[in-house]
């Protein structure tokens, strides 16, 4: 939106005291130098994650992948490490809800490492145990810890 009011608009700014024609012819220069140093640069490149507009106008193909799962940052994390484009869609009518990943059809073969290193932790995530069981089982131990030091005391009392 903002190229479209660059595009319709042209703020030219001249700080003289008296605008002279050499000052107006100056300032058209620059304005025309400007719009073909921004022609020469093309489209801006986008890098990453991004929105699916901006995927789509890269003019590469894209591909969709359904990915169904929680742990959605993690795939982020994956993708930006391996520089795979891509963009990622919310179905909220599903409860649990599903992602879908589009990508560009050049980065396939990244993406499918991305994709092994990702089910590698996940694999990895459900072997580990969680903290929070390993937490209560602790308190538990040391429940019986403190009730058995009472016992002794009082035993060791009369």
């Amino acid at each position: 939106m903002q190229e479209a009011v660059e595009e319709k608009t042209i703020n030219l700014a001249v700080s003289v005291t008296k605008l002279s024609w050499r000052a107006i012819v100056g300032a058209v220069r620059a304005y025309i130098s400007y719009k073909r140093h921004k022609e020469m640069m093309g489209p801006k490149r986008y890098r990453g994650k991004q929105t699916v507009k901006q995927l789509i106008s890269q003019d590469q193909g894209v591909t969709s992948m359904l990915v169904g799962d929680e742990s959605i940052s993690q795939f982020e994390r994956i993708a930006k490490r391996y520089g795979v484009d891509f963009a990622i869609t919310k179905d909220k009518f599903v409860d649990p809800p599903k992602y879908t990943v589009f990508f560009k059809a050049k980065d396939l073969d990244a993406l499918e490492a991305v994709m092994d290193e990702f089910e590698k932790t996940k694999a990895f995530q459900k072997q580990k145990p969680s903290v929070l069981k390993q937490l209560e089982h602790y308190k538990e131990v040391s429940k019986e810890q403190i009730t058995k030091a009472k016992i002794r005391v009082k035993e060791m009392v009369r």
